[in-house]
């Protein structure tokens, strides 16, 4: 069943307890940061009933450290953020953009880390240069391999790590002492596994903290960038596009990926984030939401660290692009297996919810939905409003899409007269009413529909439109092809012209050919069925109303 939610406010009375038990009432500075932000509960008792939101005075006096000149919070808030989003930039570019990169515990043998994490940057078509390190080693997948960094005789941006738990803590070390500035941790076997490997974990982190190394993971699976074309976490390389994506599950995260790659959907950036011992998902937000190539962001969340951090963090992306979140563990069940799967403290699924509603975040409770509405996020205009036309070469594809944009809160309001005449004049005879939604009674032509959406596309009192597209390819006539490529063009352009998105649906066997291939490359989003269509002119409306 599909539980989407509908747009609403926040509630003032919900409480957002988002954090790890071990840290609540524990100050204590942010890596890279010159602020001491407090990684505690987002919001006090209150008797009233649950927990208080802060506001943002409050908030900042509690854990900036600054007095704020007249009580103004807000002017100085400001300053703190653009120093905070400038370090995480600086600290997370060797992540994501590395010219270099050093696989320790690299080997030849095929199924292990360390062959993996060698073999797939090579076969991404990684852009920098790969320095294997291995001292039983001299050669590994063509690359001459090196007994430690230290040997090493070139700077390295970014340290892959595959060694055994108890040896990483060293390998930050001699990372810290080679001047890289980020890490990667594949290795599993730290806070997930109870308090012997929490002990092992904060040891690693106190010594990257100490060393300026940046640690990503430990337990995931490592990132795809597209922007330096490094691939570390899969044996497919995914399509290059707008979404980026960042998963507490490394596995899960796999699977959804490449379900959404066969969907013809790009990634711009994929990052398994495993425990977020060091780096959390505050920090991925923050520098995608300055990442130019980053359209939307799609979180899968198992439990967060900071809430109170997140929340600010959201807000702030929010304003400049989507964040659309999965969260797994909304049950008893589902909590409790998160604990021992990534560390994480899940928290009260109510509460999580009020931070989606408070801060903009568009949250689905069925996970690939988050990928259809993305791909629409990332490549068409946000309509004015929730007004829709729809039109579709059958009457039953238009009732029942007719009915999901219902079902989402989107109106189908019925056509004034006059562009009811103008539409019928491009109709076949037999075609009923174009009231809207416009059945075009199985019409052949495929300028038909493109006229009639130009036409839509003009009118005031319609904000977005839904269509079957002209892309089946009934013949190889030169004379069809012509008119089927003229109608992919045109429909291709109203967006850009009109200001409004156009949402497509098509038969799974006609998603291949010119017209079909025209319309994906120039952004026009196709899914299978209506209510996927009606999903994600739902996501476009929703940003539309909370950014």
């Amino acid at each position: 069943m599909d539980r989407t939610p509908a747009p609403g406010g926040h509630n003032r009375r919900t409480g957002l307890f988002l954090s790890r038990p071990e840290d609540l009432g524990r100050g204590r500075p942010l890596p890279g940061r010159g602020w001491n932000e407090t990684r505690g509960p987002l919001g006090k008792t209150n008797p009233g009933g649950g927990a208080r939101v802060f506001t943002e005075r409050e908030e900042f006096s509690r854990t900036s450290g600054v007095e704020s000149p007249g009580g103004d919070a807000k002017h100085c808030l400001k300053y703190r953020e653009e120093l905070m989003s400038s370090a995480i930039i600086n600290e997370l570019k060797p992540l994501f953009e590395p010219s270099s990169l050093a696989v320790i515990g690299a080997s030849n043998t095929v199924g292990k880390w360390g062959y993996m994490m060698v073999s797939r940057p090579i076969q991404s078509g990684y852009r920098g240069r790969i320095y294997p390190v291995n001292p039983k080693e001299k050669e590994i997948l063509g690359l001459k391999a090196y007994p430690s960094l230290r040997d090493i005789p070139d700077p390295v941006d970014l340290a892959i790590i595959t060694i055994p738990a108890q040896k990483v803590p060293d390998a930050i070390r001699d990372c810290a002492e080679k001047g890289i500035r980020a890490a990667i941790v594949i290795t599993a076997g730290f806070a997930e596994t109870g308090p012997r490997g929490k002990a092992l974990q904060d040891e690693m982190v106190e010594i990257a903290r100490a060393g300026g190394v940046r640690v990503m993971g430990p337990n995931g699976m490592g990132i795809w960038s597209s922007a330096v074309r490094m691939n570390t976490a899969f044996w497919f390389t995914p399509r290059t596009g707008g979404i980026s994506f960042v998963s507490q599950s490394g596995t899960m995260g796999g699977y959804l990926l490449e379900t959404a790659t066969n969907k013809g959907y790009g990634f711009n950036a994929f990052l398994s984030v495993g425990n977020q011992a060091d780096l959390t998902m505050s920090d991925y937000v923050e520098y995608l939401g300055h990442d130019e190539a980053t359209n939307v962001i799609v979180l899968y969340i198992e439990g967060l660290r900071e809430g109170t951090r997140f929340l600010r963090t959201a807000r702030q992306v929010i304003r400049k692009k989507p964040i659309i979140v999965y969260k797994a563990g909304r049950t008893e069940q589902g909590s409790r297996a998160t604990l021992s799967h990534t560390a994480s403290i899940s928290g009260a699924d109510e509460i999580f919810e009020a931070l989606c509603r408070q801060s903009g975040i568009i949250r689905f409770y069925d996970v690939i939905h988050a990928f259809d509405v993305a791909e629409a996020l990332s490549k068409q205009p946000l309509p004015a409003g929730n007004r829709v036309a729809i039109v579709s070469a059958g009457g039953g594809h238009c009732v029942v899409t007719t009915d999901a944009c219902s079902g989402f809160g989107l109106e189908v309001p019925e056509l004034d007269p006059k562009t009811v005449a103008r539409i019928r004049k491009l109709l076949l005879p037999h075609a009923p009413p174009p009231r809207n939604p416009i059945d075009l009674a199985a019409d052949p032509r495929p300028m038909t529909i493109a006229n009639i959406i130009r036409i839509l596309a003009g009118r005031p009192d319609i904000d977005a439109i839904i269509t079957m597209a002209p892309v089946a390819m009934r013949s190889t006539e030169p004379s069809f092809v012509r008119e089927i490529v003229g109608a992919a063009e045109m429909i291709s352009e109203i967006p850009k012209t009109y200001g409004k998105p156009i949402i497509a649906t098509a038969m799974r066997g006609n998603m291949q050919g010119v017209a079909f291939e025209l319309m994906k490359e120039r952004g026009i989003p196709f899914y299978e069925f209506p209510e996927e269509a009606a999903r994600a002119m739902y996501g476009l409306y929703r940003y539309s109303q909370v950014r």
